[in-house]
């Protein structure tokens, strides 16, 4: 399974990004390859209006079955991730990486699917 996280930085012990349409990096973690693979959210920083929803257009290339951030993103952005059954869980933005994905294995964090 591949999970997503909003991250500030490119390792486990990086810090996650409380923000989720303009988070700097985009971390997709393969539990079954164990791989780590940075993506760069550069062009979504920087633009004025619809950063969320392009971010989840981003994100769904990758084919996560879960996303792992601060926050939830805008309104928009949760439809589009709906539509793909990506499962979102926010509450990890004070977190590392790696203690994110310890707390969403351990069902610490919050799943959020309302849309």
């Amino acid at each position: 399974m591949k999970i997503a996280f909003t991250a500030t930085g490119n390792n486990w012990d990086s810090k996650m990004d409380p923000k989720f349409g303009r988070m700097k990096m985009l971390m997709m973690y393969d539990e079954g390859t164990k791989e780590l693979q940075v993506i760069s959210n550069k062009e979504n920083q920087e633009i004025e209006d619809g950063a969320c929803l392009q971010t989840a257009n981003k994100v769904i290339d990758f084919h996560p079955a879960v996303i792992i951030t601060g926050n939830r993103p805008e309104q928009k952005a949760l439809e589009v991730l709906k539509r793909f059954d990506i499962k979102m869980y926010v509450g990890a933005g004070e977190m590392t990486l790696k203690e994110a994905y310890e707390a969403y294995k351990a069902d610490k964090l919050t799943r959020f699917d309302k849309v």
